[in-house]
C-alpha cells in the first residue's frame, strides 16, 4: 500500500529554494536534486515506518546524494512532509513546524 502524500507549503518552499541554489551552482543539478527527492518520496510512501523517529512522532528520510533530509509524520494513511532541509541547517527549523 502506498500512503497518500501531503507536502506542506513551507516544505515546498524549502525544496524550491534548494532547487534554485543547485541550478545556480551548476545548470541541471537542480533537476538531479528533484529526481533524488522523488526517489526518496517514493520510498517514504511505500514504507514510512522504516525511517527513524528523530523527535516525538517526526521521522527523517535522508536524500541520496544530496545533504538534505525530509522530516515527516504519518497520520492515518497519509504522510505529511513538514520540511526538506540541508543537514547543516538549525534543527529548530523543522521542530517548529509540527
Amino acid at each position: 500500500m502506498k500512503y497518500r502524500l501531503l507536502v506542506r507549503p513551507e516544505a515546498e518552499v524549502d525544496i524550491e529554494e534548494s532547487f534554485n541554489w543547485y541550478e545556480d551552482e551548476c545548470p541541471g543539478l537542480g533537476h538531479e536534486f528533484r529526481y533524488a527527492l522523488r526517489s526518496t518520496i517514493d520510498r517514504i510512501r511505500i514504507n514510512p515506518n522504516a525511517f527513524a523517529v528523530v523527535h516525538r512522532h517526526v521521522r527523517r528520510a535522508i536524500v541520496n546524494r544530496f545533504p538534505h533530509a525530509f522530516f515527516f509524520f504519518v497520520k492515518d494513511e497519509m504522510v505529511v512532509v513538514t520540511a526538506c532541509i540541508h543537514h547543516k541547517r538549525d534543527p529548530k527549523v523543522w521542530k517548529r513546524r509540527r
